[in-house]
């Protein structure tokens, strides 16, 4: 049965955006990817969500994507779903699993019953079962703003000590000093039991405090991830294959112009952020080298500026071609995880998260996205979010950053600590 497609006008699209997410709530599954009104040339949407479940793969360690590739095939329809970051990995990781983990398993895809893909001015719904006006309806029936619920008081208990995590900041400085890498990223985990939450409001919440390009609200079953990110991992438009990493940060100071330029400037001007930049723009060029033409990799904005209403941001933008019959599955093969949320060399690196992290990043530093019926797709990378599984009652996130020879291990953690508060400030509702 071919999918019934309807357009529909829209007068506000912000207050739609809202009665979209009070509406998902009714599924199982749904797959919400929001840019937060960020007008860009890559971007041609302000929403997408995926709802209800028409057929699924989920992605089980060591296949290489294979069953992947062959459900996309068979079907030939929209995918949306996770990658993550352990799924490429030839074996298995030594990591235990931690009983406070929030496990969305290695990866998973599905055709969703119902597409909304909604504009500033318009909403196209697409579904193969539902009458389009009759979901126009029900979406548009929703409040157009979203519950606050109580004020809880949850306290996260920190996986490493602040301790051991200085001295692991430094024994990978040795690391480094030895010549075993150029720069990681080192990570850890915090996480609360006992704990429920409304994820329809706190994923709203953090879009409040930290409105990202990149955002995503997905669930899968009893699971939740709420992401605000800033970064895209890697886009493919036809044979153009881009991808947009971020090193370099410096915080905003909205009270003062001149002292929020000043570090603009500095993020600007700093060699530091630079050399940090450089590194992984090297990284993914090699990556998209394996599968672009030979000499179509090219670097298309270098240590771009962009201001975000938390902090400013170096983002770099490297393009390639890659020929038409490629799978779209190699493409990610070639390129995932990362390469800044790993680091420089990309094998030697994953080997020292998993010796040194201590417990597996699941779906935090891997990737949410989707792939078109023609085999197109935009993938973010899974950064500032919550992680929460409503069974278990455990809400979990992960923060840390990218170390170098000339990190100080103190001001790496004062810097983890800092991340840490602006995602908790999140589930205190101080809106």
């Amino acid at each position: 049965m071919k999918n019934k497609i309807s357009a529909f006008a829209i007068e506000d699209s912000k207050a739609f955006k809202i009665k979209m997410l009070n509406w998902s709530g009714r599924f199982n599954i749904f797959c919400f990817l929001d840019n937060s009104n960020y007008k860009h040339e890559e971007n041609n949407f302000e929403c997408l969500l995926a709802a209800g479940c028409k057929r699924s793969v989920s992605i089980t360690h060591g296949n290489t994507l294979k069953e992947l590739q062959a459900f996309s095939d068979k079907n030939n329809d929209w995918l949306f779903g996770h990658l993550g970051y352990d799924i490429i990995n030839k074996k298995p990781l030594d990591i235990p699993a931690l009983k406070n983990e929030v496990d969305f398993g290695g990866g998973f895809f599905f055709i969703p019953e119902i597409l909304l893909r909604l504009t500033e001015k318009e909403l196209i719904i697409e579904s193969e079962c539902f009458d389009p006006h009759q979901i126009f309806e029900a979406v548009n029936e929703q409040d157009h703003f979203i519950k606050k619920t109580a004020r809880q008081n949850i306290e996260f208990t920190k996986e490493i000590t602040g301790h051991d995590y200085k001295n692991i900041i430094n024994a990978l400085r040795e690391h480094i000093l030895r010549g075993d890498c150029y720069e990681i990223n080192f990570c850890q985990h915090f996480f609360a039991n006992d704990i429920s939450i409304d994820p329809v409001f706190y994923y709203h919440q953090l879009a409040c405090i930290s409105p990202n390009p990149f955002g995503a609200f997905y669930k899968l079953g009893d699971k939740y991830c709420l992401c605000a990110s800033p970064e895209r991992f890697l886009k493919k438009t036809g044979t153009t294959l881009i991808s947009q990493p971020i090193k370099g940060t410096s915080k905003r100071n909205l009270t003062d112009a001149t002292a929020d330029e000043k570090s603009r400037q500095y993020l600007m001007n700093s060699d530091k952020e630079k050399i940090e930049n450089v590194m992984v723009v090297d990284l993914v060029r090699n990556d998209m080298s394996k599968i672009c033409k030979e000499g179509s990799v090219h670097v298309r904005e270098l240590f771009g500026i962009y201001s975000f209403p938390q902090v400013h941001q170096m983002i770099s933008t490297i393009e390639g071609e890659i020929d038409a019959g490629i799978a779209w599955t190699d493409v990610i093969k070639a390129c995932f995880p990362m390469g800044s949320m790993t680091g420089a060399p990309k094998i030697k690196v994953m080997e020292l998260i998993e010796r040194y992290e201590h417990s597996p990043r699941g779906l935090f530093s891997g990737s949410i996205g989707y792939i078109t019926p023609g085999g197109d797709f935009d993938f973010n990378v899974v950064i500032r979010s919550l992680m929460y599984d409503e069974t278990k009652k455990i809400i979990s996130f992960k923060t840390g950053g990218g170390i170098t020879f000339n990190s100080n291990a103190e001001q790496e953690y004062e810097e983890c600590m800092l991340k840490a508060a602006a995602i908790i400030r999140v589930l205190k509702n101080d809106q």
